[in-house]
């Protein structure tokens, strides 16, 4: 098992990016979380097999067909304690 955290920027708010990446890591079986930042910016944990991972990692690089992907930050991080994928509030 892998996690990663993710910033992803661009027009990436308002146009439903955190349920479609609700929907891409639930169909991977990953754990972890997606929420909206103040910055403008969408933050996610994402933790399971790592190529499943690495297949959402991709799949947020392009995002759901009304969002602008301009950069996609990556980093290890640890996996959440519980599994289940779930949206956090905005910070």
């Amino acid at each position: 098992m892998i996690a990663r955290r993710l910033s992803i920027s661009g027009r990436v708010q308002g146009v439903g990016f955190r349920d479609w990446l609700m929907g891409e890591a639930m169909a991977a079986g990953l754990s972890g979380w997606v929420r909206n930042r103040a910055d403008g910016t969408v933050e996610a944990l994402l933790a399971g097999e790592a190529q499943a991972v690495a297949r959402v990692v991709a799949a947020c690089r392009i995002g759901p067909p009304a969002a602008r992907v301009l950069a996609v930050e990556e980093e290890a991080a640890e996996p959440p304690a519980a599994s289940g994928f779930r949206r956090l509030p905005t910070v």
